[in-house]
């Protein structure tokens, strides 16, 4: 919680020296370590002192079901239980949230395009459902949250006076996670951490409008 308290502390500081309004619309692909590839989407709003250097926030939302793979294999050291079961018990369900505080500087390449690099940190809010190990139709929920950042390269091609279209290439790292005990019948007590590795590529198109 202190680190999302951190970043929504930096993004009133940002706005607090607002100049004039800007807006994007992102979406595209992301490859996070935890997961396979899936479709994200992403808004970020904030401010600009001219139009080669914008600062504000973002907020992502990704969301992907999937087996966690490294969870099977710590299962499948547990004696007596198959494969299929433990992938049954490793199903997962999350949604992810990267809130974060961001810059973005542009360098003109031609007179409507321009290459810019762009940055941010905050904090990664995950909200997982998963399997309940005794009873896998069960389902348990659980939210994680991590300290996050990101660095980013791209081209905006300005489509009018005031709207941009942008393509753009991303590293994403974060890692939420945390432990919980499980009571194994015959084995007894295991510990286990479900860590999220959130950390991937990002591949996105999208417009920015300056207001």
């Amino acid at each position: 919680m202190k680190k999302l308290a951190f970043t929504i502390v930096i993004l009133f500081a940002f706005n607090c020296f607002a100049q004039s309004g800007a807006a994007a619309i992102k979406l595209g692909a992301f490859t996070p370590g935890a997961t396979n590839t899936g479709f994200i989407i992403g808004y970020e709003g904030g401010k600009y002192i001219d139009q080669n250097f914008n600062f504000g926030w973002s907020i992502d939302w990704f969301h992907k079901n999937y087996i966690d793979k490294k969870l099977v294999d710590e299962f499948n050291e547990i004696p007596g239980v198959s494969v299929q079961e433990n992938e049954l018990k490793a199903n997962t369900n999350i949604h992810d949230l990267p809130l974060m505080a961001n810059v973005t500087v542009k360098f003109r390449l031609a007179p409507r395009a321009k290459f810019y690099i762009t940055g941010g940190v905050g904090a990664e809010v995950l909200f997982v459902d998963y399997k309940n190990y005794n009873n896998p139709d069960k389902g348990e929920f659980k939210v994680a949250f991590d300290f996050d950042w990101r660095v980013g390269l791209g081209t905006a091609y300005n489509i009018g006076p005031l709207s941009e279209l942008l393509l753009e290439m991303a590293y994403h790292r974060a890692q939420p996670s945390w432990t919980y005990d499980v009571d194994i019948p015959n084995v007894g007590k295991r510990t286990f951490e479900r860590v999220y590795d959130m950390s991937g590529l990002m591949f996105r198109v999208g417009f920015r409008f300056y207001y």
